[in-house]
């Protein structure tokens, strides 16, 4: 196995900043380099890049979009070439991009940055689709109150770094984890003998644990707002029977939307007022953004004289 180097302060300092647990993502990272290399080396690079070299590279879109991932990006460049990696991003994470921008320079040995290349490219463009996809259903949705909140349809692994992806592009988390808030389903129903009866239930065992409950049908609805939850998810409800829902909770509890929503629905789902709309799709089923990488040979013995990753 390679012996990586590890991450700079700096990089470390934007990951905390964009609420994200420095360990765990070098330990992503270090298992996307592992896979690339399967225990040997990057053999192209070996037989074609002298020894020593230096170069810049640029990390270019090549379509619009929101970008999320830029210290991941760097904390797999550094990881590869170490602290002579000299990381500056020109765009931060939620920025908008147009085809052409440059997102991330990075000055350093050639042979380090090709050997970063893909794994860099991998995270920024799976992070900046996601934040890209989130970013449209924001706008979609409008100014009427309706905010668009992602699910547990992660790529195992990634959650945390999906979710965050979710944030850059000003989407709201759901539950991290099975842990951290209770989400009374029609399975749990079914095994709990009644709607109220699973709320009830959960109520009981983590009282101070936060509480939502599906629902499938206004009486449904009607029960588990008179049992006391304060957080709603109307399933396959339709528009007419969301502003029904929304008339009969008249603000004592949040709903929530979910159940193969798209952008088309968007604005006719906000103007019912629901609270949030739950869409999986914005982290399941988000297309990658096109970013590519331009390499530019540097003279013998030049310097990088760029800013840090957490400097822009």
């Amino acid at each position: 196995m390679t012996r990586w180097h590890t991450i700079t302060t700096g990089t470390l300092d934007a990951l905390v900043e964009a609420g994200l647990d420095p360990q765990l993502v070098g330990a992503r990272i270090v298992d996307a380099l592992d896979e690339d290399l399967e225990g040997g080396q990057d053999v192209t690079t070996v037989a074609t890049i002298p020894a020593g070299g230096r170069a810049i590279m640029e990390l270019i879109a090549h379509q619009p979009g929101v970008v999320a991932g830029v210290p991941v990006a760097a904390a797999v460049f550094e990881t590869v070439g170490g602290a002579d990696m000299d990381v500056a991003a020109v765009v931060g994470d939620g920025g908008a991009v147009s085809d052409g921008d440059v997102i991330i320079q990075v000055t350093g040995d050639t042979g380090s940055l090709l050997t970063a290349e893909r794994t860099a490219l991998n995270f920024l463009g799976h992070l900046s689709g996601i934040a890209t996809a989130t970013a449209e259903w924001v706008s979609a949705l409008g100014d009427r109150g309706t905010r668009v909140r992602d699910t547990r349809k992660t790529t195992p692994g990634l959650r945390a770094l999906e979710k965050y992806a979710v944030r850059a592009g000003r989407g709201l988390n759901h539950r991290m984890s099975l842990s951290d808030a209770a989400l009374v389903k029609d399975n749990h129903v079914a095994a709990a003998g009644g709607v109220t009866a699973a709320f009830d239930a959960v109520r009981r065992r983590f009282p101070g644990l936060p509480i939502e409950v599906e629902v499938d049908t206004l009486d449904q609805l009607a029960e588990v707002l008179a049992a006391g939850a304060d957080l709603i998810l109307l399933d396959n409800f339709s528009p007419e029977q969301m502003r029904e829902a929304v008339g009969l909770v008249a603000g004592r509890a949040k709903l929530e939307a979910s159940g193969g929503l798209t952008l088309l629905d968007a604005g006719v789902v906000a103007a019912t007022g629901v609270d949030y709309v739950a869409v999986g799709a914005i982290t399941h089923s988000a297309a990658s953004l096109d970013i590519g990488a331009d390499l530019s040979p540097l003279p013998p013995d030049s310097a990088g004289d760029r800013e840090p990753v957490g400097s822009h």
